[in-house]
């Protein structure tokens, strides 16, 4: 009846965001989603800085501009500073989430059939954005140090896939791997950006959740060791994770003559992100609250992450397998014996979900994979919902036999 794009004919929604429904059923104990804890947002921190905020009403209460609030654009600065890179406000760009700093980079660099690398598994809304922006996706597995840069090495100087426009990658604390990428594969990665001049867009908003080993820097800082880079680095980052998704405080950091053109193309989506929410994280940032709270999320965090893995290894032993990461939200694992899609009905039944792993790969699925998010859950619903997996799992064996 409607004529509707071709991208939009028939499009996929996120497959994890399916899962949604399911979670007003009574007891359910969730996985699923990559929600941050909510029982550690800052509350009274934030309320403070609302307060602040508010008490200059027009510059919440007006249009901004569409980079983004001066004040909070300096904030910025000086907290990707305490991260070892340095940025200018002409690089900075202020987002709705760094969702949007990724489909603002979609619509100035790719046409349709460009090449884009991501790594596999990668982040479900990554695929789903290149694919509405009909880009030509090539995958690069990854492993326990992240994006295997050597494989893609390979594959550009033997010419089996043309030199991408962009490659997208979580190094740190990845969506859905957990895995950090090696510093030594940082260093190759940027080498062969500026050797055959494709962008590399660093998703980075889980860097600051480390609990575990030792910090390593992010590719934007380490473009100072590696002579030409900078210009083939865009950066994202956001206040999702470490202070409140409602906020929808997220950023982007690019050479000038990419960061003009996305705030171009920002003024066709939303002339600018929200003012007061701005605002707020820049009162916020500037009192030193995320500094000072920070320590409490890690802390949280590594226990949960703790009782996680200590349960799947005690309850399931064998018939998991997963590496324990040093920070972020998830757990990746894979099963021995069962397809995850044929254990997810059983598991809801068992009021548990998770995310078949499934929905993170752009072809050639691993069909016994899945992702376990531990940072919404509380120690005692996480060791209740890996026993609610352990009974869903025997059903599952019950029903084969």
């Amino acid at each position: 009846m409607y004529a509707f794009t071709s991208v939009f004919a028939n499009p996929a929604g996120s497959p994890i965001r399916e899962l949604f429904k399911y979670l007003s059923e009574p007891g359910m104990i969730s996985f699923a989603g990559g929600y941050p804890a909510s029982d550690l947002f800052d509350v009274d921190g934030l309320a403070a800085a609302q307060a602040r905020a508010f008490a200059q009403p027009t510059r919440c209460l007006q249009y901004g501009p569409t980079d983004g609030l001066a004040e909070l654009k300096t904030q910025i600065v000086a907290l990707m500073a305490t991260r070892g890179a340095k940025c200018a406000s002409e690089e900075l760009l202020v987002t709705t989430g760094s969702q949007q700093g990724l489909d603002l980079l979609l619509r100035v660099m790719v046409a349709p059939g460009d090449v884009v690398v991501t790594e596999q598994p990668a982040y479900p809304a990554t695929l789903q954005a290149l694919r509405l922006a009909q880009a030509q996706i090539v995958t690069v597995p990854v492993d326990a140090d992240g994006l295997d840069v050597d494989h893609l090495a390979t594959l550009l100087r033997e010419g089996k896939i043309a030199v991408p426009k962009l490659l997208y990658t979580v190094p740190t604390f990845a969506n859905p791997t957990g895995a950090t990428l090696s510093r030594e594969r940082r260093v190759a990665l940027l080498k062969l950006a500026a050797e055959y001049r494709f962008i590399v867009i660093e998703d980075d908003p889980y860097g600051d959740l480390r609990f575990a080993g030792e910090a390593l820097p992010t590719l934007l800082a380490l473009t100072d060791e590696v002579p030409g880079s900078r210009a083939w680095v865009v950066h994202f980052s956001s206040l999702s994770k470490i202070v409140a998704p409602g906020l929808r405080v997220g950023w982007t950091i690019a050479p000038p003559e990419i960061a003009r053109r996305c705030v171009v193309a920002k003024q066709t989506v939303d002339l600018c992100s929200v003012p007061w929410t701005q605002a707020v994280a820049a009162e916020y940032l500037a009192d030193g609250a995320l500094a000072r709270h920070l320590p409490n999320i890690k802390a949280a965090y590594k226990r949960k992450c703790d009782a996680m893995c200590e349960a799947l290894d005690g309850l399931l032993g064998d018939e998991i397998q997963f590496q324990a990461p040093e920070g972020g939200m998830f757990v990746w694992a894979r099963l021995s014996a069962v397809r995850t899609s044929e254990l997810l009905p059983h598991a809801i039944e068992q009021k548990v979900l998770f995310v078949p792993g499934t929905a993170f790969y752009a072809e050639d699925a691993d069909a016994s994979s899945l992702r376990l998010s531990f940072a919404a859950p509380g120690v005692d619903a996480i060791e209740e919902g890996v026993k609610r997996l352990q009974r869903a799992m025997q059903s599952v064996g019950a029903k084969q036999e």
